[in-house]
C-alpha cells in the first residue's frame, strides 16, 4: 500500500484554554488534491502552520514526505511549497525579477534560474506579462505569480491557504483549472484550505470538513453523500408527456424492479428512490412501455447539503466552543448560493 505523503496523527494545538485543533487524524495520498473545508476560525491555518513546522503542536505528530515537521522543519520546507491567502511581492520590480530573486533565495542553481523562472511564468499563464511590474498586476495575476513562486522550488507538496480570495469568478475557474492540471501532469500533492464549498467541490479529489478544530468528515463527495443520505441517496424524478391511465399497472411494475425502494406518482411526475443509480434502467423501462418522457432528473447531493448536514449534527458542540454558529451558517450558505 502506498505510504501517505501527509500524515497527521492526534494533532492537537491549545492556546491557553482554547483548543484550536483537536486530535486531528488525516492521511493524504501522493498526487491527491485534498480540500480542507471549514469556516474562518475552524483551525485550518493552525493545522497548516504545524505541518510546516512554524508552530509546535501541543500533542500529536505531523509528518510530510515522511519527515516530522516539528523536529525537522527545514527539511519539510525543502519539500513543501506554501502559498498564503495574500502573497507579497516587490511592486517596483517586474514579475520575472521577483521570481528570479525568489529562485535564488530558494537555492535554485544559477545555471537553471533564468530558464526555470521563464518556464514557470509560461506555465501559470503569465508569459506575456512577465516583464510588467508586479505592482501593476491584478489580484488574480498576483495569485498566479504566487503559484509560480511555489512551483519554482519543484516541491512534492503544495499548500494553498484560501488561494482564491478576492479573485473574480472567471479568474477563480482558471486558477482552479490550473491547479488540477499541474497536479495531474506533474504528480504534485495539493492541500487546499478554503471556506468556499463550490470551489472545493470543483477541484478536489477528497474533502475534509473541519469545524471547531475537529475533522467531522473525510472522503470524496460521493462517499460522504452515500453515508449521510443512504436512505434516499439515489432519487430519480421522471416527467411524463401524459398521465398514465387510471388502471395502469405502472406503479406495481416499477415497485417490482430490483433495487427500487419507493415509488410516488403525482400527476405527470414519478419519483423513484432506489438503492443504486437506476436512471438508465428507468428510462429503458418507460421506452419499453412506449410511454413518452418529457424530462429525467437524478437528484445529487453536493457539498452544500453534506456540509449543512454535518454542521447541523454538530451545531451544539460548536456553540459550546463560543462560536456564533447560526451567524456563520447564514453567512456561509449565502456566499455559496451567490
Amino acid at each position: 500500500m502506498e505510504q501517505p505523503i501527509i500524515e497527521l496523527a492526534g494533532l492537537t494545538k491549545r492556546y491557553g484554554s482554547l483548543k484550536a485543533v483537536d486530535q486531528l487524524d488525516l492521511q493524504i495520498r501522493p498526487g491527491e488534491i485534498y480540500g480542507l473545508l471549514g469556516p474562518n476560525g475552524a483551525g485550518k491555518t493552525t493545522t497548516i502552520l504545524m505541518m510546516l513546522g512554524l508552530t509546535e503542536p501541543t500533542s500529536g505528530v505531523a509528518k510530510v514526505c515522511g519527515i516530522n515537521a516539528t523536529t525537522h522543519p527545514i527539511a519539510v520546507k525543502r519539500k513543501v511549497g506554501y502559498m498564503p491567502d495574500n502573497v507579497g511581492f516587490y511592486d517596483s520590480m517586474t514579475a520575472i525579477d521577483n521570481l528570479l530573486y525568489i529562485a535564488r533565495l530558494s537555492g535554485v542553481p544559477e545555471s537553471e534560474v533564468k530558464d526555470r523562472a521563464r518556464d514557470m511564468m509560461e506555465l501559470v499563464g503569465l508569459g506575456d506579462a512577465m516583464y510588467r511590474k508586479a505592482g501593476a498586476y491584478s489580484r488574480g495575476m498576483k495569485q498566479r505569480l504566487g503559484l509560480a513562486d511555489v512551483l519554482i522550488r519543484q516541491p512534492a507538496v503544495i499548500i494553498l491557504d484560501e488561494p482564491t480570495l478576492g479573485i473574480d469568478p472567471s479568474g477563480v475557474k482558471d486558477f482552479l483549472g490550473l491547479i488540477r492540471q499541474l497536479s495531474r501532469e506533474q504528480g504534485i500533492t495539493v492541500l487546499l484550505s478554503s471556506h468556499h464549498l463550490y470551489q472545493v467541490q470543483q477541484v478536489c479529489d477528497r474533502v475534509g470538513i473541519f469545524v471547531g478544530g475537529r475533522l467531522l468528515a473525510d472522503g470524496d463527495v460521493e462517499t460522504l453523500s452515500r453515508q449521510l443520505f443512504s436512505a434516499d441517496h439515489f432519487v430519480t424524478r421522471i416527467t411524463l408527456a401524459a398521465a398514465p391511465p387510471p388502471h395502469s399497472d405502472l406503479l406495481p411494475a416499477l415497485q417490482a424492479m430490483a433495487g427500487v425502494q419507493n415509488v410516488t406518482i403525482d400527476g405527470l411526475t414519478i419519483q423513484v428512490s432506489s438503492s443504486r443509480n437506476m436512471t438508465p434502467d428507468l428510462v429503458r423501462f418507460f421506452v419499453g412501455k412506449e410511454i413518452d418522457i418529457m424530462g429525467v432528473h437524478k437528484k445529487e447531493y453536493g457539498l452544500e447539503e453534506i456540509y449543512q448536514r454535518y454542521f447541523e449534527n454538530n451545531i451544539t458542540d460548536y456553540e459550546k466552543d463560543g462560536k456564533s454558529s447560526g451567524l456563520f451558517q447564514r453567512t456561509f450558505f449565502r456566499k455559496v448560493k451567490k
